[in-house]
């Protein structure tokens, strides 16, 4: 079996690894010390430095001005943009275009994509649903009016909302499909409410009353919703695992120039074990991830569809990286609590991943209920 990146997604990351390389994950306020939102809107500047590196158009169609390649190349870049801790809508935005892509009308595509890849246009997605503990579109109800639909409800902690031209939303309808709808901020009936995330960034509750949409603005397959939702966990937990690599190897740069007795304490037993663990942790994290990246851009035959494979990875993501940045804190010492060094920063954006999508549990409790509705041979 071949285990190697293609050509084309490796030169995706050698163009990532060049524009981040210039990121510094200090950029904004300690969210430690911020009493409000860090800042008002994510990184501009780096956004169309991405833009010109032709890395917001990875997933889009050749015909609509992209590369055409598929969700692991995006986890590829995501992982980078992670290490920086990188404001930017990349994940939400390409979820958005590659479903778009899939499931949009001739018209919408044409519209939306060429735009989204210039970095001219930026989606987000509201995934958090009404309280983020339930099924995200249980949260709206959308019913047809003559070629219009009419949307009503609430979604919470909409990522980088106020300053994206459209909300790619779920939605239910009264016999139970789900649906998505790309809103403008600015339509009538849209409210956004400021809402402070775990690592300091503006998110947004959004308010619908009776939001009126068009017939080409909405995407009525079912399968939509559900492609969204797993690229969405299957990135954060591309973004998890960058992260959790980052801190590990300021854990490693700072434990071996840390010397306690006349040794540098990486050279402690304890201290190494609890390094290797987890190294294990990331590993096991690569390896899930990956996994789930494969089976979604492929849609290969398995023993559980792919939202088995994306639940097993989102366990270890948000496990893994609670335990990287708690056993980092600890090995740092006291010197891992200051505010003028970047650890801090690392841990509250892990928190914040470890909870995006839903936690370890809930993706445990969606595991047993594909195991119980597919017999393993």
């Amino acid at each position: 079996m071949d285990f190697t990146f293609a050509e084309e997604q490796q030169a995706a990351l050698e163009a990532a690894k060049a524009v981040f390389s210039g990121v510094a994950p200090d950029s904004v306020p300690s969210p430690a010390l911020t009493p409000g939102a860090v800042a008002d809107d994510f990184d501009r500047t780096l956004w169309r430095t991405l833009a010109d590196a032709d890395l917001l158009s990875l997933l889009i169609a050749p015909e609509h001005g992209g590369a055409g390649l598929d969700p692991v190349a995006l986890c590829l870049v995501l992982r980078e943009s992670a290490k920086v801790l990188a404001r930017v809508p990349l994940l939400e935005c390409g979820a958005a275009a590659l479903t778009l892509q899939h499931h949009g009308s001739d018209a919408l595509r044409a519209e939306i994509l060429p735009r989204i890849g210039t970095g001219e246009l930026v989606v987000t997605v509201a995934s958090g649903g009404r309280t983020g503990h339930e099924a995200a579109e249980l949260a709206v109800d959308a019913r047809p009016e003559d070629e219009h639909w009419i949307l009503d409800g609430v979604q919470t902690a909409v990522p980088w909302a106020h300053g994206a031209d459209h909300i790619l939303l779920p939605a239910h309808t009264a016999d139970g499909r789900a649906i998505l709808a790309l809103v403008p901020p600015t339509r009538t009936g849209v409210t956004l409410d400021a809402q402070i995330s775990t690592n300091g960034e503006r998110y947004a509750e959004v308010r619908l009353d009776a939001v009126r949409v068009t017939g080409r603005e909405t995407l009525t397959d079912p399968a939509a919703w559900d492609q969204l939702r797993l690229l969405l966990t299957t990135g954060t937990c591309a973004l998890a695992l960058g992260l959790g690599e980052a801190v590990l190897t300021m854990t490693a740069d700072y434990t071996s120039k840390r010397e306690q007795f006349g040794f540098p304490v990486a050279t402690f037993q304890s201290v190494a074990v609890q390094a290797a663990d987890r190294f294990i942790d990331l590993r096991a994290m690569a390896a899930t991830l990956w996994q789930a990246a494969w089976r979604i851009s492929t849609d290969t035959d398995g023993a559980l569809p792919p939202a088995g494979d994306v639940a097993v990875a989102k366990i270890w993501a948000s496990d893994g990286i609670r335990r990287v940045v708690q056993t980092a804190q600890h090995l740092h010492g006291g010197f891992g609590a200051d505010t003028d060094y970047s650890l801090h920063r690392y841990h509250a954006w892990a928190k914040q991943l470890e909870l995006s999508l839903g936690p370890a549990a809930a993706h445990e409790e969606a595991l047993g209920d594909l195991l119980a509705d597919h017999m393993l041979a």
